[in-house]
């Protein structure tokens, strides 16, 4: 019996009003029965999922972060894998992944791909793909606009971060890491399950999405000229050399701040501190390509 694979694609993102056509044709060829649906809502894709669950063995998404973001709690209840197809602006989840750019490279992995468990977190009650953050990149997610990504798609993160930095203050937190407990100033605090964000940056060099562990960075106050020295770092996931660039890993991470801050998970805000980051080991099957699970066997066979 063929696979049936609902298929979900939030039109409203940067390429998420192409000709799906080809897209539908590549998952039948490959034999599976396709329910293809376009959405103008995010919001509205988990009923959606949940509207088909007694007829569907998988969901391919099609959309960005936000759009994956937004069919997760869906996906975890039904307990079936989930395909990407990368149509936003950062797609960081597929990169991380090594999900093919292209539209018929990616269907290909959606079809003929491997299932493979990924962690995802959680802050508070909000689970995240790629990472979660506090301050800076909360300000970006305010000021950047549907218009921005679409016209200049990553390139648009950057024009919206100098202009954030002009705008935004410091802010003091306290957190407590599996145990540890530490006290910072920050500009911007960051906790990745993943290992991309922001339109290909690195959380940490050897951050991976399927090693049960979160991993924190903050950057202190600085002159815009040192932000500026480490920017290319965050993209390596380097910036821990800079001595203003705070690291910790863990499974669990609290933190309070003086006053309650916005919380952004996957681009969009969904919490407030006081917060509590947890790793969800293993939570989530998705479909990935065969060199993803091994690279990923050989990093976890190196770490041990």
């Amino acid at each position: 019996m063929a696979r049936r694979a609902l298929l979900v694609v939030n039109r409203l993102s940067r390429s998420g009003d192409a000709d799906l056509t080809s897209a539908i044709g590549c998952l039948k060829s490959a034999g599976l029965e396709v329910l293809p649906f376009g959405i103008d809502d995010p919001k509205d894709i988990p009923k959606l999922i949940r509207a088909h669950r007694c007829r569907i063995d998988m969901v391919v998404v099609g959309g960005g972060d936000g759009t994956m973001n937004a069919a997760c709690e869906a996906i975890l209840e039904l307990g079936v894998p989930m395909a990407i197809l990368p149509l936003g602006t950062a797609n960081d989840l597929a990169r991380t992944l090594g999900i093919p750019s292209d539209m018929e490279g990616a269907c290909a992995v959606a079809a003929n791909g491997i299932r493979h468990r990924i962690d995802l977190g959680r802050a508070n009650d909000k689970h995240f793909f790629n990472v979660a953050s506090i301050g800076l990149s909360v300000a970006v997610a305010r000021l950047i606009d549907p218009e921005t990504k679409r016209r200049w798609g990553a390139a648009g993160y950057a024009l919206t971060v100098l202009k954030a930095l002009r705008e935004h203050r410091p802010f003091r937190a306290r957190i407590r890491c599996d145990g540890r407990f530490v006290q910072l100033h920050s500009i911007q605090i960051a906790v990745g399950n993943g290992r991309h964000y922001g339109g290909g940056l690195t959380v940490a060099a050897d951050a991976a999405i399927d090693d049960h562990q979160l991993d924190l960075y903050s950057i202190g106050p600085a002159s815009l000229a040192r932000l500026i020295l480490v920017a290319p770092a965050l993209r390596t996931g380097r910036h821990g050399e800079f001595p203003f660039v705070h690291l910790l890993r863990g499974r669990r991470i609290e933190i309070e701040t003086r006053r309650p801050l916005p919380v952004n998970t996957d681009g969009e805000v969904t919490t407030r501190t006081p917060v509590v980051f947890q790793i969800l080991p293993a939570a989530l099957e998705v479909i990935v390509p065969p060199a993803f699970v091994e690279a990923s066997g050989e990093a976890n066979a190196a770490a041990e």
